[in-house]
């Protein structure tokens, strides 16, 4: 029997979501898990998969057409399968809907997503293998995708190859103002100027309501602890210098996952989530990872890290940034996180307070790794101590709950070879 294809709540408050790409045409066999379109949140492009194995019977919902969550976007069924009009919306209806000012909590609005999307799009074009994020740029700055070499896997477009595109194409000359009368070249300071509001894009909008809706509602506590990472640092020395391969090198960050995850298999209650006043505890352990750029902050997870090796998180986690950098994400990686980590080390920053990530519970931050004189034995000694703070939800967990975890986050590191002991 024919099955509704559903917008997907890919994110904590995440309302309606924009259909950017459909990877799949009408009649085409697809298997459950297979990607079939792209969706945009207000924060990221995420691959969409097939719920189910069928033939995609019809898309209900054209590229650029924004949908509620929780309404259908197309349908899936048998080869051949009549298509009862209880089960779906006909494109008429969703044309005639998109004129109204007002639309029914269950009709698919047609609604201009954005500046990014204003621009249509050749077929041509469409068929160039490109990632939806370079493409959205590309059309931003008017660019003619057809005229770039892509670097990415399969000769695919990156969002890198446009922006060096951009970046080489000749400046726009900006026009002096001209000066009144009462203005000159030997009185600058008489030019004043009136600063318009800038306004925000979805992305920061989106930032905004989350860590509001976070700060506001999740009763955060912290505890803070300095750790000495003189023998993890060694110790990474040691297992890059034997790796063959640059995907497996591990980073500062792939070590303080790996411990972050031992700990909370020791600890497992920050591992949790508080929805409609329960606490739902995980039994996986996906660990977020936040990835900043100019446009703003994401914190995509690393899924199923309790079965994961250090060698194996450091491969996953070169991998979930490319990816999230080209608009490649899948949706339960856009939206599973089950505990987060916040470095802001390479921006020469020591220490620092996160909010919490909803539903998250706890959220690990940690600054750079600094030379400090520390007593070992009854003998100064300079160390490599970095500052880490755990910012956790009250309503889940008590004080003594997070500096446990932390704590046992501290031992890890401090004993490192204990994160390469098969558990």
């Amino acid at each position: 029997m024919a099955e509704n294809i559903n917008m997907p709540q890919m994110g904590y408050d995440m309302t309606e979501g924009t259909v950017v790409r459909w990877i799949k045409s009408e009649g085409e066999s697809v298997s459950i898990g297979e990607i079939i379109a792209e969706i945009e949140t207000d924060k990221a492009i995420v691959e969409f998969e097939a719920p189910v194995t069928g033939t995609l019977l019809k898309i209900t919902a054209k590229e650029g057409t924004t949908v509620p969550v929780g309404n259908p976007i197309g349908l899936i069924g048998d080869p051949g399968e009549k298509i009862h009009s209880d089960t779906t919306t006909d494109d008429t209806d969703n044309n005639k809907s998109s004129s109204t000012t007002k639309a029914s909590p269950t009709t698919v609005m047609h609604t201009p997503v954005s500046k990014k999307s204003k621009h249509p799009v050749s077929n041509k074009k469409q068929s160039i293998k490109i990632s939806p994020i370079a493409r959205q740029i590309a059309e931003e700055n008017s660019l003619d995708i057809s005229q770039l070499t892509g670097t990415g896997p399969g000769n695919r477009i990156t969002k890198k190859d446009v922006l060096e595109a951009i970046n080489n194409t000749p400046n726009i000359t900006i026009n002096e103002p001209s000066l009144s009368d009462t203005q000159t070249e030997d009185n600058p300071l008489e030019i004043t100027t009136s600063p318009e509001p800038q306004q925000i894009d979805k992305m920061r909008k989106q930032i905004a309501r989350v860590t509001t809706k976070s700060k506001q509602e999740i009763p955060h506590f912290y505890v803070s602890a300095e750790i000495n990472m003189s023998n993890t640092l060694e110790l990474r020395k040691q297992l890059n210098d034997v790796v063959s391969s640059e995907n497996g090198r591990v980073s500062i960050n792939d070590i303080l996952i790996k411990a972050c995850v031992m700990a909370l298999k020791t600890f497992p209650k920050l591992n949790a989530a508080f929805i409609d006043e329960t606490i739902q505890q995980q039994s996986q352990i996906n660990i977020g990872i936040a990835i900043g750029d100019t446009n703003g902050l994401i914190m995509p997870a690393i899924l199923d890290c309790q079965n994961k090796s250090l060698e194996e998180i450091a491969i996953s986690s070169k991998d979930l940034i490319a990816r999230s950098k080209n608009g490649s994400l899948r949706s339960e990686e856009y939206s599973g996180g089950t505990f987060s980590i916040s470095n802001l080390g390479t921006f020469d920053i020591s220490n620092f307070i996160a909010i919490i990530q909803p539903p998250q519970s706890a959220i690990l931050a940690v600054g750079k790794i600094i030379k400090k004189p520390i007593v070992h034995n009854d003998q100064f000694k300079i160390a490599d101590i970095l500052t880490a703070t755990l910012s956790a939800d009250h309503r889940i967990a008590d004080g003594i709950d997070g500096a446990k975890l932390l704590t046992e986050i501290k031992r890890l590191l401090e004993s490192p070879l204990l994160l390469l002991l098969k558990e």
